[in-house]
């Protein structure tokens, strides 16, 4: 059976021109069925057709999960239990038939089939609307086509470029070059935001923003070294003015932060339609509060994080292995459930000898069975991931509506400092930039002092990207864009001592990257898989093999 783009594509486009929500801008009834040579025949069909691409965008490899929380289990920051193909990927055992990398090929050519679609047919009622919502609709469908070409080529380089709906004929297409692609994501992205708002109210709110296309092309600029690009798209978003950071680090992934200034672009999700859902806390959620623990963060991105100080562990006299969470970024515990906090209204403790725990659901708190010690399938690191698991999913955790960031300002200020400083331009706006994130007034981290070489500085930014972005996709091209993937998924995986804790703190590096190779008990660690990595291989994931099969011009990434 053909499954080639082609097909894709013509499939993407059958769903186009009916797209099924109920309610707002995400939620229309489904149009009855026009066809290619009327469609589009007034203002109303344009919009339907734009909505249905919120829709696809966010379609999940796994898990019901929106790809950006599931791609950093598949890193050194995280681990996926399942025996998924995300599992395959962190563990450098998978081929060109992994469904993890396949279905997220497959689905970006079925979005850009769609934006495809648009572009190709949006000439027909240039006449029959406003042209504001004329070219906000074109513009749009550019933004979420470059959104999309972006993470391709983050992930497996070079791919087609289908800029228009293909015939069968013409569907077998060569790739064409990452930079080639660069610049066409970058020509989109700088032609599609003066025609986007800054913002929107109501039942809009959740569209593509002026500030969404430049932040993407700073993003993409940046994985693709083009510094100066990177430095003057952020810089246009902080110029905004509109942006700001959320002053509780851990509401912003909340429904008490949906709402946040830092907030550039989320998807958006609604309970009232279960198709508009996922299933992030499910996945996430710690054995008491009901849920599988099976994606969770590594012993060594908690290690990483360093002491209020400033100081890594390794350095830092705050640091005491006896009480090893005390003293640490308020990070940490924002973005991880640790060992004696609170978690989803339990205690939370993984040491296989606490049989008991508290259950604070009830008043008073009563003691009842720890299944973080007992169950079989409980966190295997002893961790689990904080982020996006909100109390008001207690009801139903498989079915959250609560919107995922998919672009916000910290990452955007991030991406400034380490621009400016890989283009020997380290002034005062570089350190301005990096001390707002770590000085936000829940995490109030030591200010970074000028002065500093540009080695000094790289370090600094690479590890308060971890600090930062942990769990929000940002890992995976991280390792790649800085070189050092071999180094970071390369060997055990661990998660805590079962019955105790490490006797010292591990080395920490400079580009945040644990060593236990002095830590006296590190026998004692739980090692959860042993990775390979293979350094010409492995920077990109595998094409499909049936679409190298069905497109005879496709060549294959290589040592596939």
């Amino acid at each position: 059976m053909k499954t080639n783009i082609y097909l894709i594509i013509l499939a993407a486009v059958l769903i186009t021109v009916a797209p099924s929500c109920q309610k707002g801008y995400l939620d229309k009834s489904p149009l009855s069925g026009p066809a290619d040579d009327t469609f589009f025949s007034n203002q109303d069909e344009l919009i339907l057709a734009v909505n249905g691409l919120y829709k696809y965008v966010s379609n999940p490899p796994l898990d019901g999960m929106p790809l950006n929380l599931t791609i950093d289990d598949g890193t050194d920051i995280g681990w996926d239990r399942n025996n998924s193909a995300l599992q395959a990927l962190g563990k450098g055992n998978h081929d060109s038939n992994n469904t993890y990398a396949r279905d997220i090929w497959r689905d970006a050519y079925k979005v850009i089939a769609k934006c495809n679609f648009i572009l190709d047919n949006l000439d027909k009622v240039k006449d029959k609307t406003t042209p504001a919502i004329f070219n906000r609709s074109k513009a749009e469908a550019r933004f979420i086509r470059a959104y999309n070409y972006q993470y391709l080529i983050d992930y497996f380089g070079g791919v087609p470029l289908i800029t228009k709906m293909l015939t069968l004929e013409e569907a077998k297409i060569p790739k064409t070059s990452k930079a080639e692609l660069v610049d066409f994501i970058m020509k989109e992205l700088t032609e599609a935001a003066p025609d986007l708002p800054n913002s929107y109210t109501g039942a809009d709110v959740g569209r593509a923003t002026k500030g969404a296309a430049l932040s993407i092309k700073a993003r993409s600029a940046l994985n693709n070294g083009k510094w100066q690009d990177a430095a003057d798209a952020a810089k246009a978003v902080m110029d905004l003015k509109i942006y700001s950071l959320h002053n509780d680090f851990g509401a912003l992934f909340s429904y008490a932060g949906q709402n946040s200034n830092e907030i550039i672009w989320a998807f958006q999700y609604l309970r009232a339609s279960k198709t508009k859902t996922h299933s992030t806390p499910t996945a996430l959620l710690s054995r008491n509060g009901q849920g599988f623990s099976n994606k969770v963060p590594s012993q060594s991105l908690v290690d990483a994080y360093p002491c209020t100080d400033g100081l890594n562990i390794d350095e830092s006299p705050l640091f005491d292995p006896k009480v090893p969470y005390k003293n640490r970024d308020p990070r940490l515990g924002f973005t991880i459930a640790l060992p004696g906090s609170i978690y989803f209204n339990y205690q939370f403790e993984t040491h296989r000898d606490s049989l008991k725990c508290w259950n604070y659901d009830t008043t008073p708190a009563t003691r009842v069975d720890n299944q973080e010690a007992i169950n079989a399938f409980a966190t295997f690191t002893g961790y689990c991931w904080r982020k996006y698991v909100d109390l008001a999913d207690k009801v139903d955790r498989s079915n959250s509506e609560l919107n995922v960031i998919q672009i916000r300002y910290a990452e955007i200020l991030l991406i400034y400092a380490e621009a400016k400083n890989e283009l020997n331009q380290l002034d005062q706006s570089a350190y301005d930039a990096i001390n707002l994130v770590r000085q936000r007034p829940s995490v109030n981290m030591p200010a970074i002092t000028l002065g500093k070489t540009p080695a000094e500085f790289r370090s600094l930014v690479r590890k308060e990207r971890l600090y930062e972005l942990a769990m929000e996709g940002f890992r995976q091209t991280d390792l790649r864009r800085w070189n050092i993937a071999e180094k970071a998924m390369t060997g055990n995986f661990y998660g805590r001592i079962q019955r105790g804790l490490l006797a010292a703190a591990p080395q920490i590096d400079e580009n945040g990257l644990a060593d236990y190779s002095a830590v006296p008990n590190r026998a004692d660690l739980r090692v959860i898989e042993i990775r390979t990595f293979n350094s010409e291989r492995d920077y990109l994931w595998p094409i499909p093999n049936i679409e190298v099969v069905t497109n005879t011009k496709l060549i294959q990434n290589p040592k596939y």
